[in-house]
């Protein structure tokens, strides 16, 4: 089943309920996804991803995941 940019927003809303989400493409497969939240503030970048790929609940597990690719930028709020 195909996903889209509303559904890979609705799943990080759920986690980050305050952040600043955009995520962009429509293929189906390959998105791009900013998500900007005060979370993230102390941790390292690949803290952060983790924290967004736990959120994705599953998503982008191995050949199961209905996402295959997310150009993913994190970050704490300036």
């Amino acid at each position: 089943m195909p996903i889209d940019a509303r559904d890979i927003e609705a799943l990080l809303r759920a986690s980050f309920p305050n952040a600043k989400i955009s995520v962009q493409g429509d293929d189906g497969a390959h998105f791009a996804a900013e998500v900007i939240d005060e979370s993230f503030r102390g941790l390292n970048r690949v803290q952060q991803q983790r924290a967004v790929y736990a959120a994705l609940k599953g998503k982008m597990d191995g050949a199961q995941g209905e996402l295959h690719a997310l150009a993913l930028t994190t970050k704490a709020p300036e």
